[in-house]
């Protein structure tokens, strides 16, 4: 049974070859000797989102992303809730001039990255996130 999962909220959208990323995220995942419990990923709407980033976290604007590591305390299988702004993706896209796509799957990957133990909080941690990012993005058979 796959313990990826994809769902919709407030939008009209839906993922091209979900069986091919959820093999992309078991990949590197397992390149870091770790498991998955259960990963949802929910596509949403910019004000979806906002509600999820005003409710839990206290933050007043908008974001491409937001990633609840579940993981009870002491054990090491990923268990999280991932809440990825389809109008962020499509605007990041398009002010980068980048493919929809592969801005789609970097932020996807970038989840993963945090639930993987990496930060951006820093100016030196977001050029190692980005490199990270890249570096997947280079075993995703779309994006190399």
């Amino acid at each position: 049974m796959e313990s990826i999962h994809f769902f919709y909220e407030d939008i009209t959208f839906t993922l091209e070859a979900p069986s091919l990323t959820q093999s992309w995220i078991d990949s590197i995942i397992s390149d870091h000797e770790l498991n998955v419990e259960a990963i949802n990923f929910i596509f949403c709407s910019d004000d979806y989102l906002l509600d999820i980033n005003r409710t839990y976290l206290d933050h007043d604007y908008y974001t491409d992303i937001i990633t609840f590591d579940n993981r009870e305390p002491g054990t090491s299988d990923i268990e999280s809730d991932i809440f990825i702004s389809i109008d962020r993706i499509r605007d990041n896209a398009r002010d980068m001039n980048i493919s929809f796509g592969r801005e789609l799957h970097r932020v996807i990957i970038h989840g993963i990255l945090h639930l993987l133990g990496w930060n951006d909080k820093t100016d030196e941690q977001k050029q190692v996130m980005r490199e990270k990012e890249e570096a997947c993005l280079s075993l995703h058979p779309n994006y190399h």
